[in-house]
C-alpha cells in the first residue's frame, strides 16, 4: 500500500515502537485510515498544500521551544528567508490553533491555545514519561506543549487534513520523533484500547451527537488510573441544565449538547469516570479567540449580538467553556 508522502516516516515509526505494547492491534488498521485521511481523491487542495510544505525554506539552528506560549525555534533568520517562510506558512492558511515562532516569525493564530493550556495545566498530573492522546488535536499545538511536559510519546488526532499539513509544516523544522498527528477519527481508533495515560478531548463533546457515547469512548482509551481532562462549551445551570440548540450556535453547525459544568461533571461519573472534577469555568473572550494577519476569516465577535456580547447572534448564551478532569478505575 502506498502511503501519503507525509505520513510514511510517522507509520514507520509507529510500526517499529507499538509492536509488542498495548498499541499493537491498531497497527492493523493503521496504514488504510492513513491514506484514507490524506487523500487527494478526498480532499481537492492537497496539493496546493503540499506545495507550501515542499517550499519551506532553511533555518538556521536554534533551540526547540516547547514551553513557551509559542511553540516553535529559537533563532535568527534573514529577512529575505523569513519572508519566504511568511509565503510558505500562509499557504497553509487558516491558522486557528497556536500561536508559533520560527526564528522571530511569529505565526499569530485565531486561538490564544497557550491561555487553555495555562487554565488546564494546575489540574494536570505529571505527563513525564507517559503515552497521551488528544482528541480533536487540530494542527498539535496542544500536543506540542504535552511534549514539553515530559511525555515519551504523544498522539494527536484530527479529520482535517489541513491541521496535519500544518503540523508537518513545524515538525520539518522542529524534528521531535515521538509526536504524531495522525489524520482520524475517535472512531477510528479500535473501541477498547486501554494504552494512554492521559487522554485530552478538548472542543469536542459538543460537536456529538451522543456525549455519553464520547465520553465512553475516551475511558476505553485510558490505562487503567489514567486520566481524562475535558474542555468543552457549557451553559449555566444545575445539574439538570442542557442547552440544545436548533441550528446553529454562534455560526457554528453540528452543535448538538451544551451541558452545565455540573451536568457534564456527572455525565462523567455516568460512564463510569471517578472523581469527575471541574477545575474551571469562564466565558471565551474576543481576546481569546478573534480575527488576525494568520487567520483572516471571521471569529468570535462576528458570532456575538453586536448590541449584546453576552449572546451569540442567534440570541443563545455566548460561549462559555469549562475544564474538567477524572480518571479512569484502578
Amino acid at each position: 500500500m502506498t502511503l501519503p508522502p507525509e505520513l510514511v516516516a510517522d507509520w514507520e515509526q509507529l510500526n517499529a515502537r507499538w509492536q509488542k505494547t498495548p498499541l499493537q492491534p491498531w497497527l492493523t488498521l493503521l496504514p488504510e485510515q492513513l491514506k484514507s485521511g490524506l487523500s487527494p481523491q478526498r480532499f481537492g487542495d492537497l496539493p496546493r498544500w503540499r506545495e507550501a510544505l515542499l517550499s519551506l525554506p532553511a533555518l538556521p539552528k536554534g533551540w526547540v521551544q516547547l514551553t513557551s506560549a509559542r511553540v516553535g525555534l529559537s533563532g535568527e533568520a534573514t529577512a529575505s528567508t523569513l519572508a519566504t517562510l511568511r509565503v510558505a506558512l500562509m499557504g497553509l492558511h487558516p491558522w486557528r490553533k497556536g500561536p508559533f515562532e520560527l526564528c522571530g516569525l511569529h505565526v499569530d493564530t485565531e486561538w490564544r491555545s497557550d491561555w487553555k493550556w495555562n487554565r488546564l495545566e494546575p489540574a494536570l498530573e505529571s505527563l513525564a514519561g507517559k503515552r497521551v492522546l488528544d482528541v480533536g488535536c487540530g494542527n498539535g499545538y496542544h500536543c506540542w506543549r504535552m511534549l514539553g511536559a515530559g511525555a515519551a510519546e504523544v498522539i494527536g488526532i484530527d479529520p482535517t487534513p489541513l491541521f496535519i499539513l500544518q503540523f508537518k509544516a513545524l515538525q520539518h523544522y522542529l524534528q521531535q520523533d515521538p509526536i504524531h498527528v495522525l489524520p482520524l477519527t475517535l472512531e477510528d481508533m479500535p473501541q477498547d484500547l486501554p494504552a494512554f495515560d492521559t487522554v485530552f478531548s478538548m472542543g469536542v463533546l459538543y460537536h456529538r451527537r451522543d456525549p455519553l457515547a464520547h465520553l465512553t469512548s475516551l475511558k476505553r482509551k485510558l490505562a487503567p488510573g489514567g486520566q481524562l481532562l475535558l474542555e468543552t462549551l457549557v451553559v449555566e445551570g444545575d445539574h439538570t441544565t442542557v442547552l440544545e440548540p436548533t441550528g446553529r450556535y454562534a455560526r457554528m453547525g453540528n452543535v448538538w449538547h451544551l451541558p452545565s459544568p455540573t451536568l457534564a461533571r456527572d455525565w462523567m461519573t455516568e460512564v463510569g469516570l471517578i472523581d469527575a472534577t471541574v477545575i474551571d469555568v469562564g466565558p471565551t473572550s474576543v481576546e481569546e479567540q478573534r480575527s488576525t494577519q494568520w487567520m483572516t476569516f471571521h471569529s468570535l465577535s462576528d458570532f456575538l449580538d453586536p448590541q449584546d456580547h453576552r449572546l451569540t447572534v442567534e440570541g443563545y448564551p455566548a460561549p462559555r467553556r469549562a475544564i474538567l478532569t477524572a480518571r479512569a478505575p484502578g
